[in-house]
């Protein structure tokens, strides 16, 4: 990504001064909408394994290892490993290439006819979809930030490492709401074709791209330092419904500027809010956390034995990620 310092303030006199340079924007679009989450990962993920003959085959491979080569063959899709496989099924064994972290190593697998079909013993996935908050929109980047936190693939709970990506339109149809050990979730519809922007990266501070729609360029609000951000109330800003940003009430209860990710301790206060959702709900992380007209922070995480709590991220953070 481009770096691009946008204010910057220059002394200059007899003597030198240091450049006093903002790392970010000192104001943005404030989000809030929901959005649809597109990402095609590098390599195809090993998620799991099934029993074939009533047995599980052994490999080296574990879950979360990202499948490469197939022998010499360049594998990006469940589609690439499926091609390549199949030139081999009269082998007595197939060398995989494959990355755990940012380790390469090789290991041969077999494959097993079972009915007719050529099996592998592998659950395999080459891509994630989902839906969350957009946090802002910078205009003078048209980048975004949204999430607050990385994509994480659900059942190996490592983050899904970016290829391709796209963010996209989605409407809230429903609302599972959340109790107290079971965080619920926003549903929703999908609507592919109408595209928002790139994803660039997934990091553990959310997810970053260009954002590419039309959006009111007026529309804009100050950034609020960590130091300015204090106990009391603040406002977060969702969908609970079809397109449709509102504001619900939150009370702020802790403060911590030491933590990397968990900022912002919070209650929903909202009663209307309580009463759509139970509290926070998945698909909400991102969710715009205003206060005294000044964005200080998104939405990241629900606490689950208490799901009217949760956590948010300081909105610099999120900034300093999409400028790095």
């Amino acid at each position: 990504m481009v770096i691009s310092m946008k204010k910057f303030i220059v002394f200059l006199c007899m003597l030198a001064f240091p450049l006093n340079v903002l790392a970010y924007s000192s104001e943005v679009i404030l989000g809030g909408s929901t959005i649809g989450i597109n990402i095609e990962s590098n390599g195809v993920m090993v998620i799991g394994f099934y029993k074939i003959d009533g047995k599980y085959h052994k490999s080296d491979l574990v879950e979360g290892d990202i499948i490469t080569k197939v022998e010499d063959t360049e594998i990006e899709s469940i589609e690439d490993l499926s091609s390549a496989l199949e030139k081999y099924v009269d082998e007595e064994a197939i060398e995989i290439t494959y990355l755990r972290g940012n380790k390469e190593s090789t290991c041969e697998i077999e494959l097993f006819l079972d009915n007719g079909v050529y099996k592998t013993g592998l659950y395999v996935k080459d891509g994630i979809t989902g839906i969350g908050t957009l946090t802002f929109i910078d205009p003078a980047t048209n980048t975004y930030g949204a999430l607050g936190h990385e994509v994480l693939e659900s059942n190996t709970s490592k983050i899904v490492e970016v290829k391709t990506g796209s963010i996209f339109r989605n409407e809230i149809t429903s609302i599972d709401e959340s109790t107290n050990g079971n965080p619920g979730s926003k549903n929703a519809k999908f609507y592919y074709n109408t595209v928002y922007g790139d994803i660039d990266k997934n990091t553990k501070y959310g997810i970053y791209g260009t954002y590419t729609e039309e959006y009111d360029e007026s529309a804009l609000i100050k950034i609020a330092e960590p130091e300015e951000v204090k106990i009391g109330n603040a406002t977060i800003y969702t969908v609970l419904e079809d397109e449709t940003v509102e504001a619900f009430t939150i009370e702020i209860i802790k403060i911590n500027e030491n933590s990397e990710i968990k900022n912002i301790s919070f209650e929903i206060t909202d009663e209307r809010l309580l009463e759509k959702t139970g509290g926070v709900v998945q698909g909400m992380s991102g969710s715009p956390i205003v206060q005294d007209g000044k964005l200080i922070g998104a939405v990241t995480h629900v606490v689950t034995d208490n799901v009217t709590t949760g956590y948010g991220l300081f909105i610099t953070t999120m900034l300093e990620e999409s400028e790095s």
